[in-house]
């Protein structure tokens, strides 16, 4: 069928040129055929030095065609075909014929003879190169005579689209930039979260710094075997891609789904789609790489290509592949009847801090006190989930169930700053774990009341006669927003200075309208900031901490 195909051309320019009686200026026999040839057949040349796109509806061959003159004694050329998505079947063809001949037919002077001649031309069609896969393939040839030379491609799963690069030039550089000796990738370390990789310089990239780098790419997938099947395989998920995207430092060029990050004159490029994250970093000339803020346990494709900057052609290394490390089980700690627990979560590393309660009677009561920052909270009984939800201040979550049931209690921080909580458990709903609160816990000052060495304070107490504590700290005007964002409020009078403390009284009022209590404290620094606190300690004794309150003394009285 190739061959038939190969032949059609040929009669078609043979009948043209007798036809049209085409006159070529004084030129040489094979620069008037090659004229012709193109004149006829111009969108199948193809052309000398320059990469082509071609694209391939499937099923359906496509030919191109280019022609080798007999200017010297050995022609040297080479073919780099790059899939860029599914694998293709392509192979070359050469029709030889004597420099004469081809002239005639491109000048329109063939005679009867010729003309039969031109209809065998069947019998002189070879094959000297057939390829099928999905990777780039090189093929170098030398040509001794005059011939035309046809590339056939088909693809038989679907249609995708290749690249093409035919070059008589093979002395003066490369379109492509070289790969080492040894072109695979090596794994050099491996953690719960990182891979480190290294790979051999490319001799390109030691010749011409400035014009070559390196990028990564890092998939769930699979290996890729070239740059264009990669970007092929990303858009093909679902994602539109502006070109060249790898080499891309114009954040504008990005789509909603990919995060950019520019860092130590690094480019990365994460791309979510439909199989996970695809990741592009490009590091310039740097030949080792730690890849960062990978998931634990999960296996990682790695593919490296480098790449001419001035062209955007590039070539791959041997791809590679790493297994992430399995984290550890978290420590899981048990929970003990009435006893508080109180947990630092970190949020930057977003970690599941457990903890395990076994019920000995059929309710149970958990008391969750926010100390700082935002949690969340998962409680699972006998593996099945009882209750999920975000902590704010205090919180009791009352469950039933059987003798023995099994409890955990997942925490997790939902701010990228430290958060945390303070957790009881016990059977007995009858006592509270913590004490009665009041409708506030603001405290009040008064303004009339400042003097310069004096400020009078108010609060809310409750029907139940409990341990109220005030404490003081004179602090600067820059400090005050740390103080008050650092607060923990579930830090008891244990943690503060013996120095701070102001007094302890008891109170309580069985009519909650007249639950109010008020404090001067005295013997304080003119024109001076006081920050106070207020501890409320019930029967259980566990504190609950009032909002602090910052005043201000008078200056002047």
């Amino acid at each position: 069928m190739s061959r038939v195909w190969f032949y059609l051309p040929l009669c078609l320019l043979t009948a043209a040129c007798l036809g049209h009686s085409l006159k070529a200026p004084t030129v040489s026999s094979q620069q008037s055929f090659k004229s012709g040839l193109f004149n006829f057949y111009h969108s199948l040349i193809l052309a000398d030095g320059k990469e082509t796109t071609v694209h391939l509806l499937k099923d359906i061959p496509k030919r191109y065609y280019f022609v080798l003159e007999e200017d010297r004694a050995l022609l040297p050329f080479t073919i780099t075909v790059t899939p860029c998505d599914v694998p293709i079947e392509w192979s070359i063809l050469v029709h030889k014929a004597s420099a004469s001949l081809l002239g005639k037919a491109a000048q329109g002077d063939l005679d009867t003879q010729d003309v039969s001649r031109f209809q065998k031309a069947t019998s002189m069609v070879s094959t000297i190169f057939n390829y099928k896969g999905n990777s780039v393939e090189t093929y170098v040839g030398m040509s001794s005579q005059s011939a035309l030379y046809m590339l056939e491609f088909l693809s038989t799963e679907r249609d995708t689209h290749i690249t093409v690069y035919l070059t008589t030039d093979t002395m003066s550089g490369h379109l492509y930039p070289e790969l080492p000796l040894d072109p695979r990738i090596d794994v050099i370390g491996i953690g719960h979260t990182t891979v480190t990789l290294t790979w051999k310089h490319s001799p390109s990239a030691l010749q011409h710094r400035e014009s070559i780098q390196y990028c990564l790419l890092v998939n769930e997938k699979h290996n890729y075997k070239s740059l264009c099947a990669a970007e092929t395989a990303i858009r093909f998920s679902g994602m539109k891609m502006p070109p060249t995207l790898t080499l891309s430092l114009s954040p504008h060029l990005l789509e909603p789904q990919q995060v950019m990050i520019l860092s130590n004159s690094e480019l990365s490029i994460i791309n979510k789609v439909s199989s996970g994250e695809v990741r592009q970093i490009c590091m310039g000339t740097k030949n080792t790489y730690t890849v960062p803020n990978l998931s634990p346990n999960t296996q990682y494709y790695f593919d490296v290509f480098v790449v001419n900057l001035l062209t955007n052609a590039s070539a791959t290394y041997t791809g590679t592949f790493a297994r992430t490390l399995e984290e550890p089980e978290p420590k899981v700690m048990k929970l003990k009847d009435g006893k508080a627990v109180q947990v630092v979560l970190d949020g930057k590393k977003q970690k599941l801090y457990s903890l395990q309660y076994q019920a000995r009677h059929k309710k149970v009561q958990f008391a969750f006190q926010l100390c700082r920052g935002q949690v969340q909270v998962h409680i699972t009984k006998n593996s099945k989930t009882v209750a999920s939800e975000n902590i704010l201040g205090l919180r009791h979550l009352s469950l039933k169930g059987k003798p023995l049931d099994m409890y955990l209690v997942q925490l997790r921080s939902t701010e990228k700053s430290n958060s945390s909580v303070k957790v009881q458990v016990s059977p007995h709903f009858h006592k509270p774990l913590f004490p009665l609160l009041p409708e506030s816990l603001k405290i009040k000052s008064f303004s009339k009341l400042r003097t310069c060495n004096s400020v009078t304070i108010a609060w809310l107490g409750t029907q139940e006669q409990s341990k109220y504590c005030v404490y003081k700290k004179r602090i600067e005007e820059d400090e005050v927003w740390m103080e008050l964002q650092n607060t923990d409020t579930c830090s008891g009078p244990e943690a503060r200075h013996k120095s701070e403390k102001v007094l302890c009284k008891y109170f309580y009022d069985i009519n909650l309208q007249r639950a109010v209590t008020t404090e001067t404290i005295k013997g304080l620094d003119a024109g001076t900031l006081y920050l106070f606190d207020i501890y409320l300690i019930g029967p259980s004794g566990i504190p609950v901490r009032y909002h602090s309150k910052v005043v201000k003394t008078r200056k002047k009285c």
